[in-house]
């Protein structure tokens, strides 16, 4: 009898047991959420520029003996460098494409150039002119950045607008070509001021200092058309220059207002109960 008791005892236990293992199910534990980042490839943005310009002035010439005259050029011309400041706001559509426009001011560059022929003291005379030169761009420009390599981002861009060149008065003192000690008064040439066609090319690459600050140095190239020069004064002028290259080291700082990492965590799916 005893002996049928702990078998029933015992049966009794182990449907116990597997009930018990039937009814309760631990759920699995959810992993913790993988915070992802994601990164902000578009928006607006600020800039500023600091810089000097090479410029390469490509000639200058002048009516002799007044507008009714004949037109001559200079025998040289020279233009100093000077520098440039300058600013902008632009947009980045995507990883690769962004455009802005930008305002740049080149700061007074002295000219010297020369002239020959008569003058007052005598036959052969030969020129000193002296004048100065500022310029005002504005552009709207369009760049390619070409891949982001170890936070360094090269870049190649092109811009096209108009400058306006802010000639100062030019004075212009003719000597005896045999003896410079023997000269005419100097005779004071008003400045003039215009607007010309300009187009930009550059080239140059930028650095990540932050997630919204870029720091960015390159060259640029800029074409600005002639215009006039210099105006009418005793029987010589007005004076046109035939234009100028303009060769400029650059850099800057760029600071993105949508460029920092974002942080996102996908949603956690609910568990379910049997």
């Amino acid at each position: 009898m005893r002996k049928y008791l702990y078998g029933a005892v015992a049966a009794l236990i182990g449907s116990t047991s597997a009930f018990a293992a039937d009814v309760y199910q631990p759920e699995p534990v959810q992993p913790a959420p993988v915070e992802q980042v994601v990164v902000s490839s578009s928006g607006w943005y600020l800039r500023g520029d600091l810089g000097y310009g090479w410029t390469h002035m490509r000639g200058a010439n002048y009516y002799q003996g007044g507008p009714g005259g004949f037109k001559t050029d200079f025998d040289d011309t020279d233009l100093d460098g000077g520098v440039i400041l300058g600013g902008g706001v632009g947009y980045q559509w995507n990883d690769y494409l962004r455009t802005d426009v930008t305002v740049d001011y080149l700061f007074d560059s002295d000219f010297k150039g020369s002239t020959s022929g008569s003058c007052g003291v005598a036959a052969n005379c030969v020129s000193t002119d002296r004048a100065s030169m500022s310029a005002l761009s504005l552009l709207a420009n369009a760049y390619v950045d070409i891949g982001t390599y170890g936070g360094v981002t090269p870049y190649v861009g092109a811009g096209i607008g108009a400058t306006r060149v802010n000639w100062g008065n030019l004075k212009n003192t003719s000597c005896d070509a045999n003896d410079p000690s023997n000269c005419d008064p100097t005779i004071t040439h008003k400045g003039r001021d215009s607007w010309r066609f300009t187009y930009a090319l550059m080239a140059g690459a930028s650095v990540d200092l932050t997630c919204n600050l870029k720091a960015d140095a390159g060259y640029r190239f800029r074409s600005i058309d002639d215009g006039d020069m210099f105006g009418y004064a005793m029987n010589g002028g007005p004076g046109k220059d035939e234009g100028f290259y303009v060769h400029e080291a650059r850099i800057g700082l760029r600071y993105s207002f949508n460029a920092c990492e974002v942080p996102y965590v996908p949603p956690v799916e609910q568990p379910v109960y049997k």
